[in-house]
């Protein structure tokens, strides 16, 4: 029998984009397709369900209030693997198919998709974004014996291996606290590569110098945080 697989995607003022990333989920593979409306202040809610998404409304800003609400979504419906996916339209959806594989495949409990590992339009990451990610991969691999290229977003994991990982980080932290746990409760993963485009609009979080610093200081906390 097939796995059932949901995606998440938190969006915040995402109304350019979000209608894109929907439709380009292959609902023939994808049966749950759950837009959390992060406090949006434009049509981002009635763009993602005009375009067939579940939305639920999370009132918190941040990335990982969104993606705890799209779990507590998700845990009402019958799903094997859970997929999270940037509302932005930087990620190809289409490559949904190839970073659950190894888990499909192989059983393995977490795969990244890679942006480091595979092509990328100019100008798609931003510098601090790349510093960023070479940062906090090296620490990882210094601090915890673990290879990873990307903290990026786009990323499937077992429903049962998400639950137990008890996530909690709300804002900036969410990917890498995930990648940590990952590691520390010795579970198996996996990259591979996916292709990478500008955004639509700016960003939240590498498009403002606020956004970078507590990005970056969050990133290097949880680094420490899970180690000792």
């Amino acid at each position: 029998m097939d796995p059932i697989i949901s995606v998440i995607i938190p969006a915040f003022n995402e109304e350019k984009s979000i209608g894109k990333v929907v439709s380009d989920i292959d609902r023939n593979l994808v049966k749950h397709v759950v837009v959390v409306n992060n406090n949006s202040t434009d049509n981002t809610a009635e763009n993602a369900k005009n375009a067939g998404a579940i939305v639920v409304n999370e009132s918190n800003k941040g990335y990982g209030w969104a993606c705890l609400r799209g779990i507590e979504k998700i845990n009402t419906l019958k799903t094997d693997i859970v997929v999270f996916l940037d509302g932005d339209y930087s990620d190809y959806p289409q490559e949904i198919e190839h970073v659950i594989s190894p888990i499909v495949n192989r059983g393995v409990d977490l795969v990244i998709g890679s942006r480091v590992l595979g092509k990328r339009e100019k100008g798609s990451l931003t510098p601090q974004q790349i510093f960023g990610n070479w940062l906090a991969t090296r620490l990882i691999r210094l601090f915890y014996g673990a290879s990873f290229t990307d903290l990026g977003p786009f990323r499937a994991i077992k429903t049962d291996v998400l639950k137990n990982l008890s996530m909690s980080d709300k804002t900036y932290g969410w990917t890498i606290e995930m990648q940590l746990k990952i590691v520390t409760k010795k579970y198996t993963f996996e990259e591979v590569a996916v292709n990478y485009k500008k955004r639509i609009g700016v960003s939240k979080v590498s498009g403002t110098i606020k956004g970078t610093l507590l990005a970056g200081i969050k990133i290097i906390f949880a680094v420490f945080k899970y180690r000792f």
